[in-house]
């Protein structure tokens, strides 16, 4: 499974949303979940899956799904497949 892959499907068990809500332009004020409990449960989901952990401003400071894979890539975590 690409990160693309795996991303999505967090993005998916986080913000309760289907496979076909989710996409690279989707962005926080789109998703009535995505509130201080979905950045907490979004930042523990990317620990557990990619091994990455958040600062806390990078937390707070996310907006958006190219916002998380941003991060992630500086991070080393490769988003190219």
């Amino acid at each position: 499974m690409s990160n693309r892959e795996k991303l999505k499907q967090l993005l998916g068990e986080v913000f309760l949303l289907s496979e076909d809500e989710i996409s690279l332009d989707l962005r926080k004020d789109q998703i009535e979940t995505w509130d201080s409990l979905g950045v907490v449960s979004l930042a523990v989901g990317v620990q557990e899956t990619f091994g990455y952990h958040f600062a806390p401003e990078e937390a707070v400071g996310l907006n958006s799904v190219r916002d998380i894979i941003s991060i992630l890539s500086k991070g080393g975590i490769p988003f190219d497949d």
